[in-house]
């Protein structure tokens, strides 16, 4: 590389940071810290490849406010600056409404390679009424006495393609599902989730959905997030 190439590519970083900082300065008193996100003190390492912000989602397959909140997710993902990618996380302490086997069976769905495909309807599933993984009595709205399984979630797995009940059911015992398991539960912890859906960014940057509510403000927010953790990088 020519010494005057070397100038001009460095003039030039030089100048996108400039433009960066006075976007990120301007966007700094419309999304105040403790009020409309929280900074968290100790900031969690990423999972993105390199030179992307993470957007985390924690969730459950289990939450009806997670169910709720998939259209905007979808908004969100759709507004994402380019240098930002979405990743979920899914959550555990609701023993009652199944979400360890959930969140064994999305890590199990992961590792196979069929998680993102059946998002969606992993959702319906159980939140439709007469969904087969449905976890409520929709009539009621009390918990079903009868949980699902991790069969009843690989027929599900299986019914849609892509593997089978048998090699689910396998994947879903192995000691490198059983470690994200633990991993999964030690991150939502790491992040200071006492809800969900919660929104992370780059794993330092807590949202706090009270104070937002249309699908525009988040992806507003969650952009000069990208744009501040860029800058400080």
């Amino acid at each position: 590389m020519t010494m005057t190439r070397r100038v001009l590519l460095g003039m030039a970083a030089l100048l996108m940071g400039a433009v960066l900082q006075v976007a990120v300065a301007a966007d700094a008193a419309k999304w105040v810290e403790g009020r409309h996100y929280t900074e968290l003190r100790i900031p969690q390492p990423s999972q993105a490849p390199g030179g992307k912000v993470e957007v985390t989602e924690v969730f459950s397959y289990g939450c009806p406010a997670c169910f709720q909140f998939q259209g905007m997710v979808e908004k969100i993902k759709a507004g994402l600056p380019a240098n930002a990618q979405l990743t979920y996380l899914h959550a555990s302490w609701n023993p009652s409404e199944s979400w360890p086997l959930f969140q064994r069976s999305f890590l199990t769905a992961q590792a196979l390679g069929v998680a993102d495909k059946n998002h969606s309807a992993m959702f319906n599933a159980i939140w439709d009424p007469n969904g087969p993984l449905a976890v409520v009595d929709m009539q009621t709205q009390r918990i079903k006495s009868r949980q699902p399984t991790i069969e009843d979630v690989a027929r599900f797995y299986a019914a849609r393609g892509g593997v089978t009940a048998e090699q689910f059911v396998q994947a879903s015992k192995s000691f490198s599902v059983e470690t994200r398991m633990k991993q999964s539960d030690a991150m939502v912890k790491a992040f200071l989730v006492e809800g969900t859906p919660t929104l992370v960014v780059a794993g330092k940057y807590r949202i706090n959905n009270g104070m937002l509510s249309a699908a525009a403000d988040y992806i507003d927010l969650i952009g000069y997030l990208v744009r501040k953790e860029s800058g400080a990088r």
